[in-house]
């Protein structure tokens, strides 16, 4: 049976009534469909309306803030002078923020908040044309990380693979660039790693650990990496977390996460890591404990694999080897494990070179065929003369440099020249030259979708004096 509304509502309503009192006010109940709707909908309109007239202030205050940054952006694309339009851009922006943080429940805070285009404006494109502020010195570092961001290509989701390009490049705004834009880098890359999404071999925790221990999150970094129980990630990351809490300076914390890696290898039985450990307790001046458990895991390791020359030994022990001066077990392990390795060469060569190695390490250096990798190589052995305090020995090697400098004009090769500049001269010329290797790579970008990392690389060793990267 249908319920007729006409027929079934009621309300009570006053109706005049004669009696001897005169006119009395009574309740009597009427049937008034029309008037219980009439009150319901003026209730509802009561109750709306102040949320109602907020939310027109705040279009309108949006609308109005909107328009004087888009004069604002007109003005400073009209005008010659450089830091007029700095400060015309940076007001814009000072408005555009102000709406998000100020009006969030206007209709342009969604807008700018989700990238969206309003009208013909890119608020992404924007604020890409805001950090080309820095750029206003062409040679400074920040312009040149802002270059180098656009050789990197975009971030594939759902991440599933490391992107050392990208963290990289977190690690670099740390050091040397913007802070407030590592988090948000960083983080997609961390949720990745906790969703367990992971699909590479490469890294299980896609880089993140040693990431965080790089931009100073080292108690997250630890936590992250005490979740892993193979050797390989493991050590790995704790090896990595020694290294930057060394170069910070935190001596303490750095041993104990080297005993950690030490305690963590001799009960889980690893193998091959045990160089790792070995670097971690040289880094942290245990010299004879890192040179004894070096030697035992070269002779317990390598000795079973020395005849099986294509799947032999990791290149990790080549660089421990390196670390302790042994130079004849560095060499021979460095030839096992450079075709499959080769960025063990520079690593290793560079540390014999400090040792006064420099026949050998030259020897070996001349006889590279990769251009690239062998620019590498040279500025290695020029920083570890330098280090050894043999300034004709890095003048032969700037020289030997600067041969594949003028033979092959690559990006990673000029790159190089830069790095080898900062090494040898105490002025800023090295700017230049990082500036000429920029440019090519720009050029060229299509080409390699890795560019980007060797410059970064460079760059946060240039300017911080440690090899973050490498």
């Amino acid at each position: 049976m249908s319920l007729c509304l006409t027929e079934s509502w009621a309300l009570p309503a006053l109706r005049p009534v004669t009696g001897r009192g005169g006119m009395l006010a009574v309740w009597s109940a009427v049937r008034a469909p029309f008037w219980l709707v009439a009150l319901a909908l003026l209730s509802l309109l009561l109750l709306l309306a102040p949320a109602a007239r907020a939310q027109a202030d705040q279009n309108a205050v949006a609308n109005r803030q909107f328009v004087l940054a888009m004069q604002a952006i007109q003005r400073a694309d009209q005008t010659y002078n450089a830091d007029e339009q700095t400060k015309l851009l940076l007001e814009a922006d000072r408005l555009l923020t102000d709406i998000i943080t100020r009006l969030p429940e206007s209709a342009l805070a969604v807008q700018l908040v989700t990238n969206q285009f309003i009208g013909d404006f890119d608020y992404a494109q924007f604020k890409t044309k805001l950090r080309s502020l820095v750029c206003s010195d062409p040679k400074s570092s920040r312009c040149l990380l802002h270059r180098i961001e656009g050789l990197i290509p975009p971030v594939e989701y759902p991440i599933a693979t490391p992107r050392w390009d990208w963290l990289s490049f977190a690690v670099a705004n740390y050091h040397i660039g913007d802070k407030e834009r590592v988090r948000p880098i960083v983080a997609p890359f961390l949720q990745a790693m906790r969703n367990g999404s992971a699909s590479s071999d490469i890294s299980q925790d896609l880089f993140v650990g040693r990431t965080l221990a790089l931009t100073g999150e080292i108690d997250l970094a630890l936590q992250i990496t005490r979740g892993f129980a193979d050797c390989s990630t493991r050590i790995y990351n704790l090896s990595d977390i020694v290294e930057s809490l060394v170069w910070q300076g935190n001596m303490g914390t750095a041993t104990q996460v080297a005993e950690e890696a030490v305690e963590f290898a001799r009960t889980q039985g690893c193998a091959w890591e045990l160089g790792l450990v070995a670097q971690s307790l040289l880094r942290v001046g245990l010299e004879a404990r890192a040179r004894t458990l070096f030697l035992n895991t070269v002779e317990e390791q390598f000795s079973r694999f020395k005849d099986k020359r294509g799947n032999c030994c990791p290149p990790e022990l080549a660089v421990a080897a390196g670390d302790l001066g042994d130079a004849n077990l560095a060499l021979g392990l460095l030839r096992t494990v450079q075709e499959e390795s080769p960025w063990v060469i520079p690593q290793v060569l560079g540390k014999l070179e400090a040792r006064g190695e420099k026949a050998l390490t030259l020897t070996y250096a001349d006889q590279l065929q990769d251009m690239d990798l062998k620019a590498e190589t040279y500025v290695e052995l020029i920083g570890g003369a330098l280090r050894a305090k043999d300034r004709s020995q890095a003048d032969l090697l700037s020289a030997r440099l600067d041969k594949v400098v003028n033979d092959m004009r690559s990006p990673v090769v000029l790159v190089q020249r830069a790095r080898a500049d900062k090494l040898m001269y105490s002025d800023q010329r090295w700017r230049g030259s990082f500036q000429t290797a920029l440019s090519e790579a720009e050029r060229g970008a299509g080409q390699r979708r890795d560019l980007a990392v060797p410059f970064l690389a460079a760059l946060v060793q240039i300017e911080t004096g440690r090899p973050m990267l490498e």
